[in-house]
């Protein structure tokens, strides 16, 4: 499951851009092979068990890199903003591994692709950003092209479906909160995210634990490796490239999770998925057009 930027402007040198997008795409192709490593896990594990392993391992590589200075990076003027920032972050990595035991790849990180314009509108309500009626319209085609998705109502219906669209909306207000907390250091927000969700799962894991198998010991290790990597592309290609030029980009995950659901399980999208998929894409592209060519004005 793979976070998405926010617009913040478009200017900087073109071979920094292209730094910032090529960490980017490499980013998300972490990011679907760490979720694509939690299906194939699910399928034996409570998802409990697996979101335990993510946050474990993303804990254990950064006390490694960071050795003595890893627990003073948990210094905070604001621990109650960090806390709920990775409450949420933990919601929504639980929310969409545990729709993974049920739905394909390719459809939950469709409706998880929701988060750019939950954020967008989450700005204008909370934070006090101008959100106009043409914005507005694109987070509606959003939510429709999420619903065709999910289909409620129909046969096809499954109820894990709405366990990624529960996901999209913790996720965007986990954003919305790393921008409040933006304050501290992105290792600081990053080490909060770690110790709250390996703390919390660890609390629940005992009563949901089943031995881990030796021809399995390398998923979970992969599992910390990918998330680890992953989180670190990002914030490397936010640093040297706007929010702007990067946004886009971030709907590559779907064509990944397409290609890993199809190559690793056999599941093939179906036409509803692709069209409520591209409503998201070229809703998510509207909004991104329109805060890119608002923030030039500016």
């Amino acid at each position: 499951m793979k976070p998405q930027g926010h617009v913040l402007g478009l200017r900087g040198p073109a071979s920094m851009q292209a730094n910032g997008i090529l960490l980017l795409l490499a980013a998300i192709l972490g990011f679907t092979m760490m979720d694509a490593t939690a299906k194939y896990l699910t399928q034996s594990y409570h998802p409990a068990q697996v979101v335990w392993a993510r946050f474990v391992g993303n804990l254990l590589i950064f006390a490694l890199i960071f050795r003595a200075g890893t627990f003073p990076l948990l210094r905070t003027r604001r621990p109650g903003l960090q806390f709920a920032r990775a409450l949420m972050q933990l919601g929504s990595v639980g929310l969409f591994f545990s729709s993974l035991q049920v739905i394909g790849l390719a459809e939950a990180t469709a409706i998880m692709d929701l988060n750019p314009v939950l954020i967008t509108l989450g700005a204008a309500l909370f934070l006090g950003e101008k959100i106009g009626p043409r914005r507005l319209a694109g987070i509606g085609v959003a939510l429709i092209g999420a619903l065709i998705i999910i289909r409620p109502g129909m046969g096809v219906f499954q109820p894990a479906a709405l366990l990624p669209l529960a996901g999209a909306f913790t996720y965007a207000t986990g954003a919305l909160l790393t921008r409040m907390a933006r304050m501290d250091s992105v290792a600081t927000s990053v080490m909060w995210s770690a110790v709250v969700g390996s703390a919390l799962t660890s609390l629940v894991v005992p009563f949901v634990w089943q031995p881990i198998a030796l021809s399995d010991l390398w998923a979970f290790a992969l599992l910390g490796a990918f998330g680890t990597l992953s989180q670190y592309l990002l914030v490397r290609a936010f640093a040297v490239a706007e929010a702007g030029v990067l946004a886009p980009f971030g709907y590559t995950g779907l064509v990944w999770a397409g290609l890993w659901g199809w190559m690793l399980f056999g599941q093939l999208p179906d036409l509803w998925t692709v069209a409520g998929a591209a409503l998201i894409v070229a809703a998510g592209l509207y909004v991104w057009s329109r805060e890119a060519r608002a923030t030039r004005k500016t």
